[in-house]
């Protein structure tokens, strides 16, 4: 366990590099805000700016690769602290890390073409050396069962390098394999870690008796996102639209089953539990409507697949970091009123951006502002709340 010794040493460092959750939570809630932000105003034509390969690049690639990444490596290198007993990286080694995530950023932001090898390979490095350092401390005490991260990580790193192929001289359609990819990816860590802690949280915080897992429904719905995940990869060098739609809406069905039994009822009066429940619900909301477009209906792939960015990636981690960043700081696991306003708005955001632009596509600029304002707001007053929890000491006086 963490000893005095460790807690002595740790107040040589300043609170906001004792632990990966503090900077990456931070900081990547920000860069949510600010660059949906800037996605809007370019959109809008209030801004003109040309990223490296392009403004829609930036926007899908930086959501995804940037954002959620950060927050990824935020949780996973706070988590293996837990998990193994190990202290895990911070002061010059988490301030490294962090600076490496911020000027692939800036870089990619910059637009200039001949910074693209510099750019791909701080952006490249970022996951793949957030898996070493959780993978050094799994590895240690040889607790394998949570080594399953190490390869998604570096799937990930793998879907990162495919959205820089066409600006490589490769064919266009890897882009779209690469941010499509990291999407089910990130779905897939989601329906897992998920599947680990909702029903947990939700006897917790409910007081009720906890739901325990049938095997072959848990195996059943995970390995359902690793099928969509491969068909939407061969979608464009196989006809196989029909199948891709069958697969989609079996994985809604397993998944709505899956989630029902948790109970999202118990949890209204609940907003860190509730909040978990609602993302998750995004999971079938989805896949039904990625089986919609491969059915042939008017729906884009775009909008079906925002419903998992959107509802799914973006609410999870907002969800998530509150309850982390509560945790983690020796704070009561309960959330005031702006909190419990941000999980609303990050649901309604997800709604808007994905069913109600399928549903009424003939107002799709619209409803794109009005969803990326209700994002900006969301993840705004989750800055705005938690800087000064997540830059202060804990309150308890123990190290993290």
């Amino acid at each position: 366990m963490l000893n005095i010794v460790d807690n002595q040493q740790e107040q040589k460092t300043t609170p906001l590099l004792r632990l990966g959750f503090r900077p990456f939570f931070l900081f990547g809630s920000l860069f949510a805000t600010l660059s949906m932000a800037l996605w809007l105003l370019t959109l809008k034509g209030v801004v003109s700016i040309e990223p490296l390969n392009g403004m829609l690049w930036w926007h899908s690639h930086e959501m995804l690769f940037g954002f959620t990444a950060a927050i990824i490596a935020g949780f996973l290198l706070t988590a293996v602290q837990t998990w193994t007993n190990i202290p895990s990286i911070k002061g010059g080694q988490l301030l490294l890390l962090l600076s490496l995530w911020g000027f692939a950023r800036l870089l990619i932001l910059s637009g200039s073409t001949s910074m693209l090898p510099l750019a791909m390979i701080a952006d490249l490095m970022f996951l793949p050396l957030t898996a070493f350092f959780v993978g050094q401390r799994v590895v240690r005490i040889r607790q394998y069962r949570n080594l399953i991260f190490i390869p998604v990580l570096v799937l990930m790193s793998v879907m990162n390098l495919f959205t820089y192929l066409p600006s490589l001289g490769f064919d266009a359609a890897w882009q779209s394999r690469g941010m499509q990819g990291m999407t089910l990816l990130v779905t897939f860590l989601v329906a897992f870690l998920g599947g680990r802690v909702i029903p947990m949280f939700t006897a917790n915080g409910t007081k009720t008796t906890k739901v325990l897992p049938i095997m072959w429904l848990e195996m059943s719905a995970l390995a359902s996102l690793v099928v969509v995940l491969v068909l939407l990869l061969l979608k464009d060098v196989a006809d196989i639209a029909m199948l891709t739609g069958i697969v989609c809406l079996t994985a809604a069905v397993i998944h709505t089953i899956r989630q029902w039994r948790w109970r999202i009822w118990v949890t209204l009066n609940v907003p860190l539990v509730w909040s978990l429940h609602f993302t998750m619900l995004f999971i079938p909301i989805g896949l039904l409507l990625l089986s919609l477009h491969f059915f042939g209906a008017s729906i884009t792939l775009s909008t079906a697949i925002h419903s998992l960015t959107v509802g799914v990636i973006g609410g999870m981690i907002l969800a998530m970091m509150s309850r982390v960043s509560l945790g983690h700081t020796g704070r009561m696991l309960q959330v005031g009123k702006l909190m419990s306003v941000a999980f609303i708005a990050v649901v309604i955001s997800a709604i808007v951006r994905s069913i109600a632009v399928a549903i009424w596509p003939q107002w799709t600029i619209q409803l794109w502002v009005f969803a990326g304002c209700l994002w900006c707001l969301a993840f705004g007053l989750f800055f705005f709340k938690y800087l000064p929890v997540l830059s202060a000491p804990r309150v308890d006086g123990r190290p993290g």
